[in-house]
C-alpha cells in the first residue's frame, strides 16, 4: 500500500492512514511520501544553501520544525511517544541545521531531500507502536537502489527486500519510505520519476505480493479529465498498456513508467482513495477487455515541428538525419507523420528548440506550431475492433485537427490540437464514446 503526502498530511489523516493498512489483519508492506508540502521546503533550503544564504536556510527549517511540533500533540496520546518522537524531530532538525555549516553540494541535496520520507515513515511507525500494533520501519535506503544507469536494480532490491524481511519476521504492518533510495555508489539518491509510486510497484513486484495499492485523493483513474469535462466516470479496469498510455499522455494519478515492474511481474495494481476508502478504484492488469473504449487523456504544452524537403522523396537516410538531430539534444518525439515530401513530428521538450531548428533547417524548410496539446483515446484499437477510429474522428468533425496518429499501438489513437479547442474536443470525445 502506498500513501501520498496529501494522504499523510496531517496528524488527523496519519490516523486514518494507520486505521486502513491495519484493516485486513494481513501483513502489509506500506510505502509513504513525505508530509505535503515537506519536499517543497527542503527544496527551498536547498536552494538557499546553493545560494550561500544559511540565514535563509534556517529560517525555512524553523518554520518547517514548528509544523511538524504541532502534529506531535495531535498526533500521540501518550507522553513516553511525544517525547520519543519529539527527540527524533530534534535530532533530525539539528541534522537540516548542520548542513549550513559545510560546502554544499548536489549530494548534499539529495541527502536532505530524503529527510521528508524519513520524518513521515517515522511518525507514523510510532503512531501505530501507541496503537499496539506490530510495526516495523525498514529503510528504503538499506534496500532499494539504482544502477549505473540511473535505473531501479532490480535484483538487487529483490535479493535485499527480502533479507530485511527475513531479519525482521512476524510482524503485521511493514514502513518504509518512497522516492529515495541509493545510488551505484551507495550514495543517497531518488527515484525521480514516479518516486514514491514507483517504489511501492519495485516492492510489491519484488516481493510477489498479492495487489500493489495506489491510495490517492481521486477514486482511481477517469474516463477523461474530470476537472474540465463533465459527468466524467471512474474506469474499472485497465489493462497495464492501456494504463501506460493515459499516464504518459497525461493522466496525473500515475507516473507511466512506475507500473512497468508490476507488469513483468503479474501483480495487479489497483488505484483507490484515501477520501473514499469503500470506492472500487481502478484495478490494472494483464487483462485485455476487447471492444472497448477505456477513457481519454490530454498532453499540454505540445510544440509541432514540420520539416518539408525535397529532398526526401525517394531518399533513404533522410528520417535517421532528422532523429539524430533530436537524439543529439536528448529530446523526446511523441507524434510523428510523415508524407512523401515532409515529415511533422510533436515534443514537449522545448528547451534546445532553437539550436534544433537550426539543424533541421540544414534538411529542408521547417515551421514550428506552439502550444499545442495531444488528445490521446486509449482502449481496444486493434484491427480486429472495426469502427471506434471512425467513431473518435466524428466526434471531432466540427475541430480542426493538426495531426492524428492510429497504428504505432493497439490501444492508441492521437490527435494534435491547439490548446484554444482542449476543451471542448476532450467533451467532444466524452459525448461520442462513453453516451449511456
Amino acid at each position: 500500500m502506498k500513501f501520498g503526502g496529501t494522504s499523510v498530511g496531517s496528524a488527523q489523516r496519519m490516523k486514518d492512514v494507520s486505521k486502513l493498512i491495519t484493516s485486513s489483519g494481513e501483513p502489509t508492506f506500506v510505502v509513504l511520501s513525505a508530509m505535503s508540502g515537506t519536499t517543497n521546503s527542503l527544496v527551498e533550503i536547498s536552494d538557499y544553501l546553493y545560494k550561500k544564504n544559511p540565514e535563509g536556510a534556517n529560517n525555512i527549517i524553523n518554520k518547517l520544525e514548528q509544523k511538524y511540533i504541532k502534529h506531535i500533540n495531535e498526533l500521540y496520546a501518550t507522553e513516553e511517544y511525544r517525547e520519543m518522537t519529539a527527540k527524533f524531530l530534534r535530532e533530525e532538525f539539528e541534522y537540516l541545521r548542520s548542513f549550513t555549516k559545510i560546502l554544499f553540494t548536489s549530494f548534499e541535496e539529495k541527502v536532505i531531500l530524503a529527510q521528508g520520507e524519513i520524518i513521515s515513515t517515522n511518525m507514523v511507525t510510532n503512531y501505530l507502536k501507541e496503537c499496539g500494533i506490530k510495526a516495523c520501519l525498514l529503510s528504503a535506503l538499506d534496500f532499494v537502489r539504482t544502477d549505473k544507469n540511473a535505473e531501479p536494480d532490480f535484483n538487487y532490491i529483490r535479493e535485499h527486500a527480502k533479507i530485511q524481511l527475513e531479519a525482521n519476521p512476524g510482524y503485521q504492518i511493514y514502513i518504509t519510505q518512497g522516492f529515495i533510495c541509493r545510488n551505484a555508489y551507495g550514495e543517497v539518491d531518488n527515484l525521480l520519476r514516479g518516486g514514491s509510486d514507483y517504489t511501492a510497484c519495485l516492492i510489491g513486484a519484488a516481493l510477489q505480493t498479492e495487489e500493489i495499492q495506489i491510495w490517492t485523493d481521486i477514486d482511481g483513474m477517469h474516463n477523461n479529465d474530470p476537472r474540465i469535462v463533465q459527468n466524467t466516470k471512474p474506469v474499472r479496469q485497465l489493462y497495464f498498456e492501456e494504463a501506460a498510455e493515459l499516464a504518459y499522455f497525461g493522466a496525473k494519478i500515475l507516473h507511466p513508467t512506475c507500473i512497468q515492474p508490476a507488469k513483468f511481474a503479474g501483480v495487479p495494481v489497483r488505484l483507490l482513495n484515501t477520501m473514499d476508502p469503500t470506492a472500487p478504484g481502478t484495478i490494472i492488469n494483464n487483462e485485455m477487455e476487447h471492444g472497448t473504449i477505456k477513457a481519454v487523456a490530454a498532453k499540454d504544452g505540445i510544440t509541432c515541428i514540420q520539416i518539408q524537403s525535397s529532398r526526401m522523396l525517394l531518399a533513404h537516410g533522410f528520417l535517421r538525419k532528422v532523429f539524430e538531430i533530436f537524439e543529439s539534444y536528448k529530446t523526446s518525439i511523441d507524434m510523428v507523420c510523415t508524407s512523401e515530401v515532409g515529415v511533422s513530428l510533436t515534443i514537449d521538450n522545448t528547451s534546445h528548440l532553437t539550436d534544433i531548428l537550426d539543424e533541421l533547417k540544414q534538411y529542408g524548410t521547417v515551421s514550428v506550431e506552439k502550444d499545442m496539446v495531444i488528445i490521446c483515446v486509449v482502449g481496444d484499437l486493434s484491427t480486429e475492433n472495426v469502427g471506434f477510429e471512425t467513431l473518435a474522428c466524428e466526434a471531432l468533425k466540427q475541430i480542426p485537427v493538426r495531426m492524428i496518429s492510429y497504428g504505432g499501438s493497439n490501444h492508441n489513437i492521437s490527435y494534435l490540437v491547439s490548446k484554444d479547442d482542449k476543451q471542448r474536443t476532450l467533451q467532444a470525445l466524452s459525448d461520442t464514446l462513453f453516451k449511456d
